[in-house]
């Protein structure tokens, strides 16, 4: 039997107008009320699982088929209650899955390649496919809304587990940090302005390569190696940085302008529509020695007064921690991967490894010593204490150490079984048809009873 999968995790485009290289496949698979679907709609469906190197066979097709007939049932259902989606919601979404896409396939240039239009085309051709499943997917949260459990209900669907489909819980660890980031003054922020300008000269007055200027004096990781080069569609960039690369007409190239992350100059090189490449150079303004060894002087105080008992931790992140993004949570890193405050190896490995290097020894709400701290989402420099919160060793899951996860796992099985019971009182009462080369799939809906073949 094929399981309900929620239509978050379905795959990222279905189309009704491209098929590899271009060819159209358009044989009706299936039609729910007064809408179809069609082959071409699966294979594009397994072309991208292929890409994702996922197992594509007939079951696949299967599953894929069934939740695209789901996704029309909560389609209709959405038109008719007159759920709102919002153009801004379907511009986020569209971006979203086009980063993946152009990730997956090597570039926005070679998506471009692929479907045979350019990013703007693609974007209005796929528009009205986004906003059905943000319809489907606010549909199906309206129906799931408000569904919780009681410990009781943990518990039986705990019991009622077979013993071999017991999750095996790999080492999970948390953290708490205080973080003191060292001040950028005034001088701090004019050396780097004028070590900008500089480069500026070299480009505009003394034609040196702009792509050099950026491989060479860029401290930014992601674009400095490429010569500076950003391919992004509007809404992407911070406000002010977008504001520019609008006025620029191509081949121009900027005054200084100043946003979060320190000062940039930028290079327009083509721009369609909201899409557009550019090249920049962007100059952090850094602390000065000064700086970091008052930083130093104030974390070791905290350090010593927090090995003296002098102070709680608590206290100590609300009187010495500048860290905006942990501060007002005492201090817990959360997992950006998982969106949990529990940790497993991998994800350490991939966001933050000093921090297993420096914990690994220590025991429940030990602290490390102070030390250097790069920030990787503002890409600061600061120091640090790191404190472990928890540490659970790898295990079979028990409702008493993992009750949390159990929990959302019974809450998850109570959303499928109320979406189970919602798409089984709709079949009924709409018209549905099914081609019979799909005759054969283990649906968990019975799609066919009420199909014309």
């Amino acid at each position: 039997m094929i399981k309900y999968i929620p239509l978050s995790l379905v795959l990222l485009f279905t189309s009704t107008g491209f098929a590899q290289n271009g060819k159209l496949v358009n044989k009706v698979l299936a039609q729910v009320g007064d809408n179809i679907i069609l082959l071409s709609d699966i294979e594009i469906q397994k072309l991208q699982a292929k890409q994702s190197e996922m197992e594509v066979d007939f079951d696949f097709s299967c599953s894929v088929l069934e939740q695209l007939m789901v996704q029309e049932l909560l389609v209709n259902q959405a038109k008719l209650d007159s759920i709102p989606v919002s153009d801004e919601q379907v511009d986020a979404e569209m971006e979203n899955r086009l980063r993946i896409i152009e990730k997956d396939m090597g570039g926005r240039d070679k998506l471009e390649e692929y479907y045979g239009k350019t990013t703007t085309q693609i974007k209005e051709e796929f528009r009205s496919v986004i906003k059905d499943r943000i319809l489907a997917q606010e549909m199906e949260r309206t129906i799931t809304n408000g569904i919780s459990v009681t410990p009781k209900e943990v518990s039986s669907f705990f019991e009622a587990l077979p013993k071999d489909s017991i999750p095996f819980i790999n080492m999970k660890l948390s953290f708490q940090q205080i973080v003191i980031y060292p001040d950028i003054n005034a001088e701090d922020n004019k050396r780097a302005y004028s070590e900008l300008n500089e480069v500026l000269d070299l480009i505009v007055v003394g034609g040196k390569s702009f792509e050099t200027m950026a491989r060479i004096h860029s401290d930014d990781p992601g674009s400095a190696s490429l010569g500076g080069k950003i391919e992004a569609s509007r809404g992407m960039m911070v406000p002010q940085f977008e504001s520019t690369v609008f006025k620029l007409k191509v081949g121009e190239v900027s005054d200084i302008i100043e946003t979060q992350y320190g000062y940039h100059i930028i290079k327009l090189i083509s721009r369609k529509g909201d899409d557009y490449t550019c090249l920049h150079i962007l100059n952090m303004p850094e602390f000065s020695n000064d700086a970091i060894n008052t930083a130093s002087i104030k974390m070791d105080e905290c350090y010593k007064r927090l090995n003296e008992n002098e102070i709680t931790w608590n206290e100590a992140i609300a009187i010495y921690s500048n860290d905006e993004r942990t501060k007002q949570n005492l201090g817990i890193i959360t997992n950006p991967i998982t969106g949990d405050q529990m940790w497993d190896m991998e994800d350490l490995n991939q966001v933050d490894q000093q921090i297993y290097l420096l914990t690994d020894a220590m025991e429940k709400g030990d602290i490390t010593s102070p030390n250097l701290y790069i920030d990787i989402y503002e890409r600061k420099q600061g120091i640090r204490i790191v404190r472990l919160m928890e540490r659970f060793t790898p295990h079979i899951a028990n409702i008493n150490d993992d009750y949390s996860l159990i929990k959302a796992a019974a809450e998850n099985d109570k959303k499928e079984r109320t979406m189970g019971t919602w798409i089984n009182s709709k079949i009924s009462n709409a018209f549905i048809r099914v081609d019979e080369s799909y005759s054969k799939c283990e649906f968990s809906h019975k799609w066919f009873s009420n199909s014309n073949n």
